[in-house]
């Protein structure tokens, strides 16, 4: 078996540097084409009643007016009479027509009989959650009790939730179907599973998953919402089918907002205990959460900190909304600003410096402990965190209140399977081709890195080609997988493919394969840069059949691993008269193994950082207790992050040093998404002495947490 490495620190000429997108050009000119764009000939559009009630029984349904319509080519029945549906905006069934607002027309045509049902939608108050509620069994490390009762042991308790958040993914969840015949389908979705998701349309419409063709060039975000067909997607396919042409159907915004998928809410009230000193000893907490009728898994607390005794209790609770899907670091965020805000509470009560308290327990992180420590400094240091942090003060002068926090997370970030095909012409091109997609990490631009550094070429020199599952099979893009598994597979084909051609020049050289290297658009004689083929001269001994290896992850050498570590430090400045927060600075200190693209790896953080204010700011789902129904259902009043709301973005990507490079690539999309909510909302408790207890931190709520006077502590 071949050894496949990464080039030394010493060879590499362009991983590691700060590389433009390569489909940069075709976003910024608009000639992208999203599945959104795409348009078929005889191409119908689709639409979907939806239930206007969050739990009823359908009685009955008539559709004879909206079959009678021109232009309304075909009607199909989702859910039919008896069936109950679980939350406002279910489907109920789906209309072809030739235009827009012909089918929105039939849908109003359409009558549809519910027998309403009790219905629960906010889950905030446990109290009334009644049978909705379903706790598990408790959790129990060490002896919490004696913790909780050791002398001169200081107590913490507090109080802190973060609501249901939605999906706002710029180009919503769709697709374009066609049918080919009775047995084969073309699919052009926005998808986070190119190779993955056509076996989801054969199972469901009974055809092999070979007659599933999935093509999609580029997608408008997803954020762990877009892995299968969804409803949308599968009911599309089956109105083609019975139209007899294409039908396009994207989700309207109201419906990606409401059955789309979410980010589940988690509340919990917490007790810890600690030495005067600042060790801590004890976690208590009971926790509760919905993601939707079939509630909310166990959040990961206490976050990081392996405090020695803790009593944990989870609380699932069943409520009438849309289905909770994977959004950005699942669960993590929401464990992060628990036990984060929690910490920060201790520290206040002790008067302790955050920064030294998390330092002081930093051991209780474990195997990254003094990876941890490294960046905690690193992040002080650029925050300037010694000369600007100060004591919580309720007594400040000035309507202008200044605060610092901070937070530190974690994420796997394991490669995901993935194959490709890397093909040499006799030209002297070079191809890669893989059926993945990319998120936004920019996945054709790493794999024409990797083959790029491989063959001593230029980036350009290479041209990548994804997104249609012909293509080698590669993993879904969710967890940070992706660029792991894509270079991965990319250096193994690379490796090999240069192998083989070296074989074929090493007797016109007069040297075996072994003495020759692939440097600045040559195959060379090591040591000797004179003696060697330009690269296109080396290409053209292979006659006139191209050369194609496969790759593939996993397999042989230390190409990828996993975990990864990070902190982060927020500045802000709160009105107190208005409630207002501003962010003034928000610094990330991140490693994330050996860095394929500076650029795109510093962009994942900026991103990241961006969708970290929004949802420590403004985002929020609100449900109408009365109607079961979300009232900001749309980008008016489902508020997230402008321009003028960022404020200073500073990224370090830990990085340069053996350690980190040893390591190999670990993904890097999940982790700097987890900590800004626990550190923006603990700067803003140093900013006005008080806790704001819930996510997002909106004007009314800063303003109720100053008038209340805050926790306990606050007061002593």
């Amino acid at each position: 078996m071949a050894e496949y490495y990464w080039p030394d620190a010493g060879n590499r000429r362009l991983i590691g540097q700060r590389i433009s997108r390569v489909d940069g050009p075709l976003k910024v000119s608009g000639s992208a084409k999203y599945s959104a764009d795409i348009s078929r000939p005889g191409m119908l559009y689709g639409k979907v009643l939806r239930s206007p009630y969050a739990h009823a029984k359908i009685v009955s349904i008539d559709t004879g007016a909206a079959e009678k319509m021109p232009g309304v080519k075909a009607i199909h029945i989702i859910q039919g009479p008896g069936k109950v549906v679980q939350w406002s905006g279910a489907e109920i069934l789906a209309v072809a027509a030739v235009d827009e607002s012909t089918a929105e027309d039939a849908l109003r045509k359409i009558k549809v009989k519910f027998e309403p049902l009790p219905f629960l939608v906010d889950e905030a108050n446990l109290s009334r959650a009644g049978n909705r509620a379903k706790p598990a069994a408790d959790q129990v490390v060490g002896d919490p009790d004696k913790a909780f009762q050791e002398k001169d042991v200081v107590i913490l308790e507090g109080s802190y939730g973060l609501p249901v958040i939605a999906h706002c993914c710029l180009e919503p969840h769709g697709q374009v179907v066609e049918w080919e015949g009775d047995q084969s389908l073309k699919v052009y979705p926005s998808t986070q599973s190119v190779s993955g998701v056509g076996g989801e349309y054969a199972a469901a419409l009974g055809i092999p998953a070979g007659n599933v063709l999935v093509s999609m060039q580029h997608i408008g975000g997803g954020f762990g919402s877009k892995f299968d067909a969804g409803p949308w997607g599968l009911e599309s396919a089956r109105l083609a089918k019975k139209a007899g042409r294409p039908v396009k159907y994207f989700l309207e915004r109201a419906a990606e907002m409401t059955v789309a998928g979410n980010r589940p809410s988690t509340f919990a009230k917490i007790k810890l205990a600690a030495k005067p000193d600042g060790t801590l000893l004890g976690w208590e907490s009971d926790s509760w959460g919905t993601g939707g009728i079939g509630g909310s898994g166990i959040p990961p607390i206490p976050y990081i900190f392996n405090i020695p005794n803790q009593r944990k209790r989870h609380t699932a609770v069943a409520t009438n909304n849309g289905a909770q899907r994977a959004w950005r670091a699942p669960n993590h965020p929401q464990a992060c600003f628990l036990t984060m805000s929690a910490l920060d509470d201790m520290a206040a009560k002790l008067r302790m410096d955050p920064l030294e308290f998390f330092l002081k327990n930093i051991d209780l992180t474990g195997v990254r402990k003094e990876l941890y420590r490294k960046e905690l400094l690193k992040a002080a240091e650029l925050m300037d965190w010694k000369r600007e942090w100060h004591a919580r003060d309720l007594k400040s002068t000035g309507p202008l209140k200044r605060g610092l926090g901070l937070s530190i997370h974690t994420w796997g970030g394991r490669a995901h399977n993935s194959k490709c095909a890397l093909s040499i012409h006799p030209d002297g091109s070079v191809e890669v081709n893989s059926g993945s997609q990319d998120l936004g990490t920019g996945t054709r631009t790493v794999m024409a890195i990797v083959a790029a550094e491989t063959f001593g070429l230029p980036v350009e020199a290479i041209k990548v080609n994804i997104g249609d599952s012909r293509f080698p099979p590669s993993g879904p893009s969710g967890g940070s997988t992706t660029v792991g598994g894509v270079t991965s597979a990319t250096r193994r084909a690379a490796q090999d493919a240069l192998a083989q051609l070296m074989a074929k020049v090493a007797p016109d050289l007069g040297v075996g394969p072994e003495r020759l290297e692939a440097v600045a658009g040559r195959i060379a004689v090591k040591g000797d840069s004179t003696k060697g083929l330009s690269w296109k001269q080396a290409c053209s001994k292979l006659g006139v059949k191209a050369l194609t290896m496969n790759g593939e992850n996993p397999g042989g050498g230390p190409l990828n691993n996993s975990g990864v570590g990070g902190v982060q430090m927020a500045d802000v400045t709160v009105d107190s008269e208005t409630g207002v927060v501003k962010i003034n600075k928000l610094v990330a200190v991140q490693d994330c193994g050996l860095i394929i693209d500076l650029k795109t790896a510093e962009s994942q953080v900026y991103g990241a950082l961006i969708m970290g204010i929004g949802y420590a700011l403004f985002e929020e789902r609100i449900m109408d207790n009365l109607t079961g129904r979300m009232l900001n259902a749309n980008l008016e009043f489902y508020k997230l992050a402008g321009l003028g709301d960022i404020g200073q973005l500073v990224v370090h990507m830990w990085m340069g040093d053996k350690e980190q490079d040893d390591r190999g690539v670990i993904g890097l999309g999940e982790p700097p998404v987890i900590s800004p909510g626990a550190a923006i909302s603990n700067a803003v408790a140093n900013a006005i002495g008080v806790r704001v207890p819930n996510l997002p931190l909106t004007p009314d709520r800063v303003l109720s947490a100053m008038e209340k006077g805050g926790m306990a502590y606050a007061r002593i």
